[in-house]
């Protein structure tokens, strides 16, 4: 079974930066896309972004573009998200989830960690 485990949330000043971390464990983890959600109070859950398995490449949303970068490091059985140039409207709960190469559903999501920017 995989399991999930983010950390590095936190409190921020605007402007700031936070890196988030993403275990991986269950499975073999280079066989999986790993990705990045977030869901702020009374919002739905959006995509930030997603690298594929061996890091090669990168999709993100508009809104972090050119802030948050994502990156993995597959002997570790880890992804990261570094978040620069933070906002307010950034703050929310981050999953990381995992889905098979060639698959669009995710199978496996994370507990979430807390990121909260202040003004």
């Amino acid at each position: 079974q995989v399991q999930l485990v983010e950390s590095g949330g936190g409190l921020v000043q605007a402007g700031g930066s936070l890196r988030l971390s993403c275990a991986f464990s269950g499975r073999t983890f280079s066989s999986y896309t790993m990705s990045w959600f977030r869901q702020a109070p009374g919002k739905e859950r959006e995509f930030v972004g997603t690298i594929s398995w061996n890091g090669g490449s990168t999709e993100s949303a508009e809104s972090v573009k050119g802030r948050f970068t994502f990156s993995r490091d597959n002997a570790k059985n880890t992804v990261y998200l570094q978040m620069n140039s933070l906002k307010p409207e950034d703050t929310a709960v981050y999953y990381c989830a995992a889905r098979r190469r060639f698959q669009s559903n995710y199978d496996y999501w994370g507990q979430g960690t807390q990121v909260t920017v202040s003004s």
